[in-house]
């Protein structure tokens, strides 16, 4: 395999503060590439309101100057329905009840509102729905899944059911699709926005395979991986930078899109800072570093980080093959989303 010329800014994916793009994004991109760029509407640092989404026309315009950006930046949203919708009903989006609710719909009514909000994530430019969220509701006290109603169900099969018909809906309109949050947080009784989250106990065989069967399937064929520990992996590693996980699931899915859970998560960060994160994650197998700047303001911190990951990859042939591997990865769903070619 050749390994390209390397622009590590591909490997990533950022937010930034504001409705429109901020000069700094600008300059990265021009000088390291964009793997990919999310959107949020809550501003965590600043407690508020209005960070890149004020309007329909204001998104679909803000979209628009992304995918003018040389490097075609794969765009990205949450928008899996009730509490986790970055694109409000509120605002004049189309409505999308939680993930609880939807499983308890009939499927034509099911069709008829994921069709409405798949089109319009769509029709405003993002090529990236993060979701569907697979985890399994085993522990319905959780606070950051069972108790915000972010899961479908217990079971796999009615998990599995509701994520096949959004996937037909995606498909008809080529959306890209991402699990999360492999291995599955179901079961956690933490958060991994707050603590260290342990996953060992809760993860069964029907977990994994719901990523495994659906990772290979769905439009897109992206995972999320979270920062949850599972010692029969690797002791004291999250997931999301373990060799042994990553490995596992890469072996499984040669082709899958592998994108890590923010990196400025409190239950990551209390372990490893930024740049061990980031060097950690892409030698483990990750294809894309997720950085909102939402939990955090690192915006500053980007082309320093940008620079150093380089000149890591460049000294290193490991590292180096890793780096073009994900980097083609990348590059196919660019083409799927921008071009129509299939990944």
């Amino acid at each position: 395999m050749s390994v390209p010329t390397v622009r590590s800014g591909e490997l990533f994916i950022v937010g930034f503060k504001g409705a429109v793009i901020p000069p700094w994004v600008r300059r990265f991109e021009s000088r390291y590439g964009l793997g990919g760029i999310i959107l949020f509407d809550y501003d965590a640092t600043a407690d508020r309101y209005g960070n890149n989404v004020v309007s329909p026309g204001q998104v679909a315009a803000l979209c628009t100057e992304i995918r003018a950006l040389r490097s075609k930046p794969l765009i990205f949203v949450d928008q899996e329905g009730g509490r986790v919708c970055r694109l409000k009903a509120s605002l004049g989006f189309a409505p999308l009840p939680s993930q609880a609710e939807f499983s308890q719909l009939p499927n034509e009514e099911k069709r008829t509102l994921a069709a409405a909000s798949y089109r319009e994530l769509k029709s405003l430019g993002f090529h990236f729905n993060l979701a569907p969220v697979v985890d399994l509701n085993l522990n319905p006290d959780n606070p950051d899944i069972g108790a915000l109603g972010r899961a479908y169900s217990a079971h796999p099969a009615e998990v599995a059911a509701n994520v096949r018909l959004l996937d037909t809906v995606a498909r008809q309109v080529n959306l890209g699709l991402c699990l999360k949050h492999f291995p599955g947080l179901g079961g956690a009784a933490v958060s991994s926005h707050d603590e260290v989250t342990r996953l060992d106990g809760s993860i069964a065989e029907d977990q994994l395979d719901l990523f495994h069967t659906l990772g290979a399937e769905i439009c897109g064929g992206a995972i999320l991986v979270s920062h949850g520990i599972v010692d029969r992996w690797e002791r004291a590693t999250p997931v999301s930078l373990s060799t042994v996980a990553l490995g596992s699931l890469r072996q499984r899915l040669p082709d899958v899109l592998l994108i890590s859970d923010d990196l400025q998560m409190e239950g990551l960060r209390k372990l490893f800072d930024l740049r061990s994160a980031s060097i950690k994650g892409l030698r483990a197998g990750l294809d894309l570093l997720l950085i909102g700047n939402n939990l955090r303001d690192e915006q500053a911190q980007l082309e320093s980080l940008a620079g150093w990951l380089e000149a890591a990859i460049s000294r290193d042939r490991g590292l180096k093959m890793q780096y073009g591997a994900a980097r083609d990865r990348v590059a196919r769903r660019k083409r799927q989303f921008y071009d129509g070619n299939p990944a």
